[in-house]
């Protein structure tokens, strides 16, 4: 018997950026972004998000494999409020 994995090469995987209610920011991955933005708005995509309350889906990228999106993930947790709303407008360095 085939053992499934949760890993596979032909999902695509996302990034995103919640912004909630307090103007807070979540950052999270899936596979499936309308899925999960829809947990997040009935209370059951994270505790962070059902204490502050969502308020739109405020960025979504799109990653080439669940490594790079986790490490992606990370990056975005790491940074600053202000930088977080530096990418969501756009205002986008290479760097980043």
């Amino acid at each position: 018997m085939e053992k499934l994995s949760i890993v596979s090469h032909d999902w695509k995987w996302f990034v995103y950026v919640i912004e909630c209610k307090d103007n807070t920011y979540y950052t999270g991955l899936t596979w499936k972004p309308e899925l999960r933005y829809d947990q997040h708005l009935s209370g059951l995509g994270g505790k962070y998000t059902a204490r502050h309350g969502v308020k739109r889906m405020a960025y979504i990228e799109e990653q080439a494999d669940l490594e790079t999106a986790r490490k992606r993930e990370q990056q975005i947790k790491g940074w600053s409020q202000e930088k977080k709303e530096r990418l969501i407008k756009g205002e986008w360095k290479s760097e980043w």
